[in-house]
């Protein structure tokens, strides 16, 4: 749900030359990838879309790892699914577009529908920063939404709130390098690209970006699950159920 959303918007917007949708219309499109994909997914499996994120439940003890594999191949395959879902969705659009030379830059690139690359004023410094605190901001939302100790989200509301933080994450942090912040989202896309037609390119392009994608979203992760841990997790706790009535309000208003 997540890619066929989010990436069906993306070539809309490329293949559409402007008409059918703008920058805006690609973030909107993994918002509610994002949190169709929850909906889905949740009951099954906690909705775990983000191999960073389950890779740093994994490491915090959240998550058993003996699910890792598990988890890690379900994301992958179906990631590399949505890509040629899609590629077969638009394919005449693509070649028309294109005139059957699929390439990763120059006028005509369409390789950025499947996988992100970096802008070409970024460095490769840059770009890793770039990845590495929008997933800082990712997990660090994705947290407080969650935890009932803090100002946790309203039950049945996590999901529409999880979609419109990477909504703001696109809106706000997307333009340097198209906000991977996760690497189940951009390298299975990249292998199928590379496969279908656009070579290696995929892989060299953007002073070889390809790991970036795969190793800041994993350590900005983890950096967030630390933040939250040290600055919020640790001094909360939670409002006593029982009390006087001039207790509790002393607690609410605090």
């Amino acid at each position: 749900m997540l890619q066929v959303l989010g990436l069906s918007c993306a070539a809309q917007v490329v293949l559409g030359k402007g008409e059918f949708g703008h920058y805006l219309s690609i973030n909107l499109g993994f918002g509610i990838g994002v949190t169709m994909g929850i909906h889905v997914a949740r009951g099954i499996s906690g909705a775990h879309l983000n191999a960073a994120i389950t890779l740093t439940h994994c490491i915090l003890g959240n998550l058993p790892w003996i699910k890792l594999p598990a988890y890690l191949l379900g994301q992958f395959l179906g990631s590399f699914l949505a890509a040629a879902t899609v590629f077969g969705l638009y394919y005449d659009a693509l070649y028309d577009y294109t005139k059957g030379n699929f390439t990763v830059t120059g006028p005509t690139a369409t390789a950025s529908i499947f996988s992100t690359y970096p802008s070409p004023y970024m460095s490769l410094t840059g770009s890793f920063f770039t990845e590495f605190m929008a997933t800082v901001m990712l997990f660090l939302g994705i947290l407080a939404i969650h935890d009932e100790k803090n100002n946790g989200a309203l039950k049945g509301t996590q999901a529409l709130l999880t979609g419109i933080l990477v909504l703001g994450i696109g809106m706000g942090m997307g333009m340097n390098t198209g906000y991977a912040i996760n690497p189940s989202r951009d390298l299975p896309p990249r292998i199928f690209t590379a496969i279908a037609g656009w070579g290696v390119d995929v892989f060299t392009a953007g002073h070889y970006w390809w790991w970036v994608p795969l190793v800041a979203p994993t350590l900005g992760s983890l950096a967030g699950g630390l933040i939250y841990k040290l600055f919020i997790d640790i001094h909360n706790q939670p409002i006593p159920e029982c009390g006087n009535e001039k207790g509790q309000t002393d607690v609410e208003s605090s």
